[in-house]
C-alpha cells in the first residue's frame, strides 16, 4: 500500500480508519424519497474503499444506517458492509443515528437483544482506542448525551491509551452555518466538553450534516464525513440549502504520533492520469532524499 513509502518528514500512519456516514438505507432496496438510490451509492462507495489499497484498522459508520429504523434496511447494510470488512480484515464499528431505531439496529445489526438502551462501545485498535458514543434520541431527531452515558465515557477515558482516543459520534459537536442542523444540534454539549478536556482524545468523527466540516471542540478536532447517501448543496444559500444526488465521499482518517490527518476521498467516475504508479514510488525509494529532490523537485531551467 502507499503508506508503506514515506519520503518526508512523517513516518507512515500508524493507523488508518475508513469513516463512511449516513447510508440512510431502506427496506427492499428502495429509493430515498423515490429519488436517491442509496443502495447503489452505498455500494459504490464500498467498491472506493476498497480501490484505496488502505488497510484500514476499522471501518467507522457514524450513524443513519438506516433511514426509518426498518429490520431490513438494517439487514442490507450488514450484508453490504461486513463481507468488506472481513476481506480487509478489520471490524465494523456501527454507530447509531438520529434516524435509526435502537431495538431493531441492536437486533438486525448488531444480533443483540432489542432494546432501549444507548449503543455504546469501546474498541482496542492495537492500541489505539475508538469510542462510540450514541446520541440518538428515541422520538426525536436532535441529539442529546445523558448523564449515565458521560459517566461511562468518562470511566472509559480514565486509563489513558497507547496512540491516544478516537471519538465516533452521530451529531458533531460543532456549529453548522445552516439553520436547520442547529434546530437538530447535539445538546449538554458543555457537559461534554467538561469530560473530554485532559483526556486523550485526539480527534472526533461525526457524521449527520450531510457535507463534510470540520472544526474544535473543547480544543479537539472535530471530522463530519459526509453522506453516502445524497449530500447537501452548500453552494446555495445557507437558508436555501438542501440535498442533492452528488458528491457523495467517505473520509481516510490517518494516525501519525503527532497529528491525525482526515482525506476527503470522492465516490466520482472521472478521468484519472497514470504518471504515478508503484513503480515510481519504487524507483523514488531505491534514491537518496538528495537525489529525489533532484529529479522530482527541481525545475526546469528558465
Amino acid at each position: 500500500m502507499s503508506a508503506s513509502f514515506a519520503f518526508g518528514s512523517h513516518a507512515p500512519a500508524s493507523h488508518v480508519i475508513v469513516h463512511i456516514s449516513d447510508p440512510h438505507l431502506l427496506a427492499g432496496g428502495a429509493r430515498l424519497g423515490g429519488r436517491f438510490d442509496v443502495d447503489d451509492t452505498l455500494h459504490r462507495t464500498l467498491d472506493a474503499i476498497r480501490a484505496t489499497s488502505s488497510d484500514p484498522a476499522a471501518i467507522v459508520v457514524t450513524g443513519d444506517l438506516a433511514d426509518l429504523g426498518e429490520p431490513d434496511a438494517y439487514r442490507r447494510l450488514r450484508a453490504a458492509v461486513e463481507p468488506l470488512a472481513a476481506d480487509l480484515g478489520c471490524p465494523v464499528v456501527w454507530v447509531a443515528g438520529n434516524h435509526d431505531e435502537r431495538p431493531a439496529l441492536r437486533q438486525h445489526l448488531l444480533g443483540l437483544q432489542p432494546s432501549e438502551q444507548p449503543i455504546t462501545g469501546a474498541w482496542d485498535l492495537g492500541g489505539l482506542r475508538l469510542v462510540a458514543l450514541d446520541t440518538s434520541v428515541p422520538g426525536w431527531h436532535h441529539g442529546d448525551l445523558d448523564a449515565a452515558q458521560l459517566y461511562w465515557l468518562r470511566d472509559v477515558l480514565d486509563e489513558p491509551a497507547p496512540h491516544g482516543t478516537i471519538l465516533a459520534m452521530h451529531h458533531p459537536p460543532i456549529p453548522s452555518h445552516i439553520p436547520l442542523f442547529d434546530i437538530l444540534e447535539l445538546r449538554h454539549q458543555d457537559e461534554l466538553a467538561d469530560v473530554l478536556r485532559g483526556s486523550d482524545v485526539r480527534a472526533v468523527l461525526a457524521g449527520h450534516l450531510h457535507y463534510s466540516s470540520h472544526g474544535l471542540f473543547a480544543g479537539i478536532p472535530v471530522s463530519v464525513a459526509s453522506a453516502t447517501c445524497y449530500t447537501m448543496n452548500v453552494a446555495r444559500p445557507a437558508v436555501e440549502v438542501n440535498g442533492m444526488d452528488g458528491a457523495q465521499s467517505f473520509q481516510l482518517v490517518h494516525v501519525y504520533p503527532d497529528t491525525i490527518t482526515h482525506t476527503v476521498v470522492p465516490v466520482a467516475e472521472a478521468p484519472t492520469g497514470d504518471h504515478f504508479t508503484r513503480e515510481w514510488a519504487q524507483r523514488m525509494a531505491s534514491l537518496t532524499p538528495e537525489q529525489r529532490l533532484e529529479a522530482f523537485s527541481r525545475k526546469p531551467p528558465r
